[in-house]
């Protein structure tokens, strides 16, 4: 009898009473429990987070930053309600802790009463750290304390971020402030560059100046120096001259007594000497200009003679012997007087040398004792009745000329501090001069300093950033989140289920495969007892659970499709891999179970456990323990996950036709093992006829 039709007997035999169908039934519609029924139960548990009751606790006291109101805590608590993530309760602190320790909240969130000012300080000059304090308790639910973490990290830099848009905010409109006042430096700078180059050209005129000053106060000290000369011989000059008008006050006085008398008989006379003394003080005026240019060479020729008469002398009175002595007398007389003549001579030459001013007063006191005495000679007829008043003008001229002698010692006392003041003053312009020549040179290192200054300033500005607020914001909103995610997901699992889908439905096919083999005799008895072929035998048995398994894959894959929504990158081409799983799976568990009987049974679920654990369905098998990943490439159900990610959610299929020809080897090699057991089973034993577990 062929394969085929004892597959068919064997399930021919489910159709004869209700409880061999129901069981039949049952078979089928097993693998929606594993993978219907449970990826159903998280398909997608994401999307249901808003029913997950969790504490909301906002003591935050709000601040203020720049003038405006911060209420950060509040902000946080609106966004995370509008997210629709986890189901918020506002409650107290209190509350929030009974919650969580007695489970009525999966977890709470606190926000501090600082955390605004914290927030604020971020832009001042003593930054501060925010903290959101988050409490969970795993003993609740450990999967919602991670899933928190991951919410409230994206809490966290969005408040973070936010504080920072602040602070660097704050840090451009600093740039701005800084341009704005270096640009008023560098126009500063260039104003002190143009001021201190005209205090440079003044100081250079300072120096000129003080340069002619002192080269002035030189030529006045000098000339202040012969003035004080000619004061002080003009000081001696009044004095005798003082002298004499109170010998001549004295004289006339004295007179006067005896002269009365005799003033109206010698009126003519005295009208004659009046008028040639008026005569020869014209004559005097008139030879004062000789005596200014005779004074000199007089002063020299009587010095001359002093000195041929003090040699006559010598020459004819040194000798005592030879001597005349009725001529050496006179002829010494004569030599006293020549030398008084030469020394009155010499003074006279330098009072007019020294004293010109004083020869012009002279000649006017002359015009003026001219005038007096032709007025006395015309007069003379009146002296007698003008005596009185010419003893009292004496008298006034004695006067005067007492204020004149006291007039020259107060000017040369004068001069003489003048002279003292012009040394002073010629130094102190000296010193003024050097002062000028080192501001000058200060001033020339402090014009290149400026340009220097000024250069670096106008250079900065340029340098320093001015961002509008349109720039602002912009670079503001990119240094505050420099980094983000570009996640780019390729093939994206739709949902939770989807994602997971690979790892259930070869787990729902592998138990189908396995309860039917409960129920379906992996050898047919009848088969082996009539001595048929042992692939035929092998075949009779693994066919009909092929055909359980392909109306099981059909079951599933349509309630996932149609009612859980399952979206498929390749649909035909899972379902035809999906069919090479079966015959895989219904190839190994058939020789487990017809190589161990009974044990098989156990090894059918101990290969499951192994394969679940070493598969890669959940978390990748790279961080499994090490005798998971050595086992990994040496069982189906590796390729099979690896394979329908490919055919469900997209990509290459390289991994397909990869997992196709190894559940093609698998399939193969278990048939081939099914078929020796069969070849043994053919031989009937003790053991066969007492074993020694049944199941």
């Amino acid at each position: 009898m062929r394969s085929p039709r004892l597959a068919a007997l064997e399930l021919k035999r489910f159709g004869r009473g209700r409880l061999p169908r129901a069981a039949l039934v049952a078979i089928v519609l097993l693998p929606l429990l594993y993978g219907a029924l449970y990826l159903w139960s998280f398909w997608d548990p994401h999307g249901q987070l808003d029913r997950v009751p969790v504490a909301l606790v906002n003591e935050d006291e709000g601040a203020t930053a720049d003038g405006k109101k911060l209420t950060a805590g509040d902000e946080i608590a609106d966004g995370l309600r509008e997210s629709e993530v986890f189901s918020w309760h506002e409650v107290s602190a209190a509350e929030a802790r009974r919650g969580v320790e007695d489970g009525a909240y999966y977890l709470s969130l606190t926000v501090p009463e600082d955390f605004s000012r914290r927030i604020a300080s971020s832009s001042g000059d003593s930054p501060e750290t925010g903290a959101l304090q988050v409490r969970t308790n795993d003993a609740n639910n450990y999967i919602v304390g991670q899933i928190s973490q991951t919410v409230f990290s994206e809490v966290r830099t969005a408040a973070s971020t936010k504080a920072s848009r602040s602070f660097l905010d704050r840090i451009y409109i600093s740039f701005s402030d800084i341009h704005d006042a270096t640009a008023e430096a560098a126009k500063g700078a260039d104003e002190l560059k143009s001021g201190i180059g005209e205090a440079k050209k003044g100081s250079e005129d300072l120096a000129d100046g003080l340069t002619n000053a002192k080269d002035s106060s030189g030529r006045l000290a000098g000339g202040l120096a012969k003035l004080k000369k000619g004061a002080s011989d003009l000081e001696t000059g009044s004095r005798q001259i003082a002298a004499g008008t109170r010998s001549l006050a004295e004289k006339v006085n004295g007179v006067a007594a005896g002269v009365r008398p005799y003033l109206k008989d010698d009126g003519t006379s005295i009208g004659n000497t009046a008028r040639l003394v008026a005569d020869s003080a014209q004559a005097v005026r008139n030879n004062l200009d000789g005596l200014v240019k005779a004074a000199p060479g007089t002063s020299a020729l009587a010095d001359a003679s002093a000195q041929e008469l003090r040699s006559v002398h010598t020459a004819r009175c040194a000798d005592a012997a030879t001597a005349d002595p009725e001529v050496c007398p006179a002829l010494k007389r004569a030599m006293v007087a020549a030398t008084d003549v030469a020394r009155i001579a010499g003074d006279v030459d330098t009072l007019v040398k020294d004293s010109k001013g004083d020869l012009k007063k002279l000649d006017g006191q002359l015009a003026d004792l001219r005038t007096k005495a032709a007025d006395l000679a015309d007069r003379s007829p009146r002296l007698d009745e003008d005596l009185t008043s010419a003893v009292t003008k004496v008298n006034a001229l004695d006067a005067g000329a007492r204020k004149v002698a006291e007039g020259a010692d107060s000017l040369h006392t004068g001069l003489t501090t003048a002279t003292s003041g012009s040394s002073e003053l010629d130094s102190g312009v000296g010193r003024l001069r050097k002062g000028a020549g080192n501001l000058d040179g200060g001033l020339f290192r402090l014009t290149d300093g400026s340009a220097e200054l000024a250069g670096g300033l106008n250079e900065g500005v340029t340098k320093i950033p001015d961002y509008g607020k349109e720039e602002r914001d912009r670079r503001t909103e990119v240094m505050a989140d420099p980094v983000k995610l570009a996640a780019q997901s390729l093939h994206r699992a739709p949902n939770y289920g989807t994602g997971f889908a690979p790892y259930f439905i070869p787990l729902s096919l592998w138990v189908g495969s396995m309860v039917a083999y409960m129920i379906i005799q992996p050898l047919n008895r009848r088969a082996l007892a009539t001595g048929g072929s042992a692939w035929r035998i092998a075949l009779a048995g693994w066919l009909p659970v092929v055909a359980i398994g392909l109306v099981q894959v059909a079951a599933l894959m349509s309630v996932l499709h149609w009612s859980l929504g399952l979206r498929m990158a390749h649909a035909a081409a899972t379902l035809g891999f999906l069919a090479l799983v079966v015959c895989c799976f219904a190839a190994i568990i058939q020789w487990l179970n017809a190589r161990f009987g009974a044990a098989g049974r156990i090894l059918v679920l101990a290969v499951l456990m192994l394969q679940l654990t070493s598969a890669g369905g959940t978390y990748p098998v790279q961080t499994s323990p090490g005798f998971f990943n050595a086992i990994h490439p040496f069982l189906p159900m590796s390729y099979v996950v690896e394979a329908l990610r490919r055919l469900i959610t997209g990509g290459g299929l390289g991994p397909v036709w990869q997992a196709s020809a190894v559940l093609l080897a698998f399939t193969a090699g278990a048939l081939a093992l099914t078929a020796l057991s069969a070849r043994h089973k053919q031989v009937w034993t003790l053991d066969r006829l007492h074993p020694e577990l049944s199941l």
